[in-house]
């Protein structure tokens, strides 16, 4: 029987929220005692916890199947590795920073500086496409360190609150990339593999539609029914149960988290009453 393969970062947050929605599809893995390897017991899977930054050779030597990992990585390690579901969660940007008392007005202000990054190809790229030529000092780890002690006159690096930058009195002048948690495939599966991978990626997008809806219920007088029906933004269309008391019906149905508060607003005015808002499991279509 075959199983499927997936890497995902041995710590941190993207550590957490990759075995979270592996536990929200059904599948249960047990990787007590910091173990690099551990297999679902409920599903084909194997799981390899590795250092992000190795996960794209993984992928291309074929040793994984399938990866979550930032496509930041990606972009810098990853060559043409397929990306076949966006993730929505570990969300961050690869920027440019430089100290405080720095007076930037333009990119042109940073001309043959010196550039410290863990991100080389990134930052070339990027430069390049600026057609600014900047000194890159190649690090890992504490990029945000490297101006206070001389090293360099700015950085590239991963910012997601922008904490650690003010800590270290830098401020960000320039977004290269956004990037998030993806599941990505290794040019190398095989078909027996794709056909596991078809069944997670049904499973996933059933969690991520979950995760951006809500179920709601409401009591809508019977003359009012058409109008609210109109304003919800439904999958085919609304439920309608009758109620005992005469002239007045349930309404039940899913509204994305996004236009949340839109929504709400307008079933009020159109005459919607106690109105309740569940959280959603899962959203098979």
């Amino acid at each position: 029987m075959s199983i499927l393969k997936i890497a995902i970062q041995k710590s941190g947050r993207l550590n957490e929220d990759s075995l979270k929605i592996l536990k929200d599809c059904g599948i249960s893995v047990d990787n007590g005692n910091d173990q690099l390897k551990a297999s679902a017991s409920n599903f084909p899977l194997d799981v390899l916890f590795l250092r992000n930054s190795d996960i794209p050779q993984y992928l291309i030597d074929g040793v994984v199947d399938i990866a979550i990992v930032g496509d930041n990585i990606l972009v810098e390690k990853g060559g043409n590795i397929k990306i076949v579901e966006k993730l929505g969660f570990s969300k961050c940007r690869v920027s440019v920073a430089v100290p405080k008392s720095f007076e930037f007005k333009s990119m042109n202000d940073l001309k043959k500086a010196r550039i410290a990054t863990s991100y080389p190809n990134t930052t070339l790229q990027f430069f390049k496409s600026q057609l600014i030529k900047v000194d890159l000092h190649q690090i890992s780890g504490s990029v945000e360190i490297a101006p206070n002690i001389g090293l360099a006159d700015a950085i590239v690096d991963i910012v997601s609150t922008g904490s650690t930058l003010f800590k270290n009195n830098l401020k960000e002048v320039a977004v290269i990339m956004k990037s998030e948690a993806v599941l990505a495939v290794s040019p190398k599966i095989t078909d027996d593999k794709k056909v596991l991978l078809d069944k997670l990626k049904f499973r996933i997008q059933a969690v991520l539609r979950a995760r951006k809806a809500k179920y709601i219920l409401m009591n809508v007088p019977n003359e009012k029914i058409k109008e609210v029906s109109q304003i919800l933004p439904v999958l085919k269309s609304p439920t309608i149960v009758p109620l005992d008391q005469v002239g007045w019906c349930s309404v039940q149905s899913v509204i994305d988290e996004e236009q949340f508060w839109d929504v709400i607003d307008k079933l009020k005015e159109a005459g919607a009453e106690d109105i309740l808002v569940c959280p959603i499991e899962k959203m098979v279509i």
